[in-house]
């Protein structure tokens, strides 16, 4: 039984390395598509100016939600265009490395939502939440890409930094002025850092495909 379990780890281990430049050149598109819809949302919300705490959060959990839900779309029919099965070994590892942090992020985004409804009182400053967010999607991309290209985990370890930072930025209550800073931030990042390094993989995999 052991050894059956340690042969199919080295056999995922070993799918995933050879796959590694093929999910490269899949997350030029996802990361493109990503930073589009991010930086949209933030667009948006800086037009519409939302003044609570309330709307900040649900307006970016909906715009996690739709970028979440899209990536997945885009995986899927990946798969289909080269005939591979979607919810593969390698493509179970990768998920479950991603789903603590972001359903961690989650769950603290709803407790924010719940603690900020009048008469209760949440111990964490709502403008630290932006900065919670980058971290912990940091960690998250940065645990996905343990097997793929070195990149990804730089970007990883970007979001780790610029979520430090904006904590340590942040202060007092998520007032209006704060919420419009937020929003630009969160459209900086999730949006600004995503096209980026998507622009990054597309044109560095047109070089190693012309060489």
């Amino acid at each position: 039984m052991q050894s059956n379990w340690a042969s199919e780890n080295l056999q995922v281990i070993r799918t995933l390395m050879e796959r590694s430049a093929l999910y490269r050149r899949a997350m030029a598109p996802i990361m493109l598509t990503v930073g589009v819809i991010g930086s949209l949302a933030g667009c948006i919300a800086v037009i519409l100016k939302g003044a609570s705490v309330s709307d900040f959060i649900l307006f970016w959990l909906a715009t996690g939600i739709i970028a979440l839900g899209t990536s997945f779309l885009l995986v899927r029919r990946q798969a289909l265009k080269h005939s591979e099965p979607f919810w593969s070994p390698p493509t179970r590892r990768v998920a479950l490395a991603l789903a603590p942090p972001l359903a961690t992020g989650f769950l603290l985004a709803c407790l924010v939502l719940i603690a900020s409804s009048p008469g209760r009182r949440w111990p964490m400053e709502p403008s630290a939440l932006p900065g919670l967010w980058m971290i912990l999607y940091g960690c998250a991309i940065y645990s996905a890409g343990f097997f793929m290209a070195r990149g990804i985990r730089l970007l990883g370890a970007i979001f780790l930094l610029c979520g430090v930072i904006s904590i340590f930025l942040q202060s007092g209550e998520l007032d209006v002025p704060s919420i419009m800073a937020g929003n630009i931030s969160m459209a900086a990042t999730f949006g600004g850092l995503h096209i980026a390094y998507g622009m990054y993989l597309y044109f560095t995999e047109k070089k190693s495909i012309t060489a």
